[in-house]
């Protein structure tokens, strides 16, 4: 529960309170960040049609919850040096399954509601979704075989 606590606490704070990639000095003060910003919603590469980016809380309901398909929910963010490993790594893998799986990557700063809701305390974090439901859940960095492992046991033989 505690845990709970700290996280709501550190994702309420503005973007520009949390600590950056690196010194900033000399460079004019970061822009608050704001729902609808452009640069967000062109985060995924062109025609990568099994990724997406979540845009709101029905976004997410239609395009995650409620996806016949099996769904891997990418928990990032813009100042996370691991997720932006991580982040086209899964990619490449789900691009490979052929359509079998689908991508959601959920931005924490944006979305610190669904954050909350599916209890993510650190980033990256990636959930496996089936029908809905969290069957699986790593935190973290994981090599391209981890990743394929991870896949293979989301959608089956």
């Amino acid at each position: 529960m505690s845990q709970q606590l700290v996280l709501r606490r550190l994702l309420s704070l503005a973007p520009r309170a949390l600590p950056g990639p690196g010194p900033r000095a000399g460079l004019p003060p970061r822009a608050p960040h704001s729902p609808a910003a452009p640069s967000r919603a062109l985060a995924a590469p062109a025609g990568c049609g099994s990724t997406f980016n979540v845009q709101d809380g029905s976004d997410f309901q239609e395009r995650v919850v409620n996806n016949p398909k099996p769904v891997v929910v990418d928990f990032h963010a813009q100042w996370c040096g691991p997720c932006k490993i991580l982040g086209p790594r899964l990619e490449k893998i789900v691009a490979k399954q052929d359509g079998k799986v689908v991508m959601a990557k959920v931005d924490i700063d944006d979305h610190t509601d669904l954050a909350i809701e599916y209890e993510v305390s650190a980033v990256p974090t990636v959930l496996a979704m089936k029908n809905g439901d969290v069957v699986d859940k790593f935190v973290g960095i994981k090599d391209e075989d981890q990743l394929e492992a991870f896949l293979k046991k989301l959608i089956g033989p």
